[in-house]
């Protein structure tokens, strides 16, 4: 009748199907109905991939699930491959939930670290400009990090980046490749701005909890 079978297949593997053909799962074929039949796969093909036989269900219509599939020379790199993918999907997905980005290369640390580092002269007297100090300054580790994995000098470069910042130049940063210091409008290196924001909250939620501390209590007891 021209119906293929695929046996032992996985659940997860199974809802993916019924969901790029427009199929829905039953438990009985005595319990089949016509609606239930998913007739979206445009073409169906068996195709050999080194040692394993795939099944590819292509060119359908309106599906709602597909596949990727990664292949390498061995295991560890695949697994590289796979994480890599998964960052860039989370990326595109931050991105779709909300739509803002910032620039890379430790720009939007160094503005915000310039920015505060100024409060703290300017707006604020007294034992509260420590705490705005404090992050400025650490904040800077991330573009003198770039700096450093660039093999470029820290300190130099650092002054040089700082000093664009403090002119408005609010766009630039560290070229990871060559340690240098340039504008990422013409870069194009780009952060979500959902990922900036929690790594800055917690950063600095880590930094309070850890200062809330007063005491360390010992699980271990005074030997008589």
């Amino acid at each position: 009748e021209n119906i293929t079978a695929l046996r032992r297949m996985r659940k997860t593997d199974n809802n993916r199907i019924a969901r790029a053909t427009g199929a829905k799962i039953v438990t009985s074929v005595d319990e089949l109905k016509e609606q239930d039949v998913g007739t979206g796969c445009g073409l169906f093909s068996i195709e050999k991939i080194g040692d394993e036989y795939f099944t590819f269900l292509t060119k359908c219509k309106d599906p709602k699930a597909c596949t990727i599939l990664l292949r390498g020379p061995g295991k560890d790199t695949l697994n590289e491959i796979d994480r890599n993918l998964q960052d860039a999907m989370c990326v595109a997905r931050n991105v779709l939930f909300n739509p803002y980005l910032c620039p890379g290369g430790g720009a939007t640390e160094m503005a915000l670290s310039v920015q505060l580092a100024q409060r703290a002269k300017s707006d604020i007297s007294g034992v509260e400009q420590w705490p705005y100090a404090g992050v400025a300054e650490a904040l800077e580790v991330i573009p003198r990090t770039l700096i450093q994995n660039g093999g470029g000098n820290a300190m130099r470069t650092l002054t040089e980046l700082r000093a664009k910042h403090a002119n408005g130049l609010t766009t630039w940063g560290v070229d990871g490749e060559k340690g240098v210091p340039v504008d990422m409008n013409e870069y194009g290196v780009w952060e979500p701005l959902a990922v900036k924001l929690q790594t800055i909250k917690t950063a600095i939620d880590s930094a309070s909890l850890l200062l809330r501390v007063d005491d360390i209590v010992s699980g271990t007891s005074k030997k008589q």
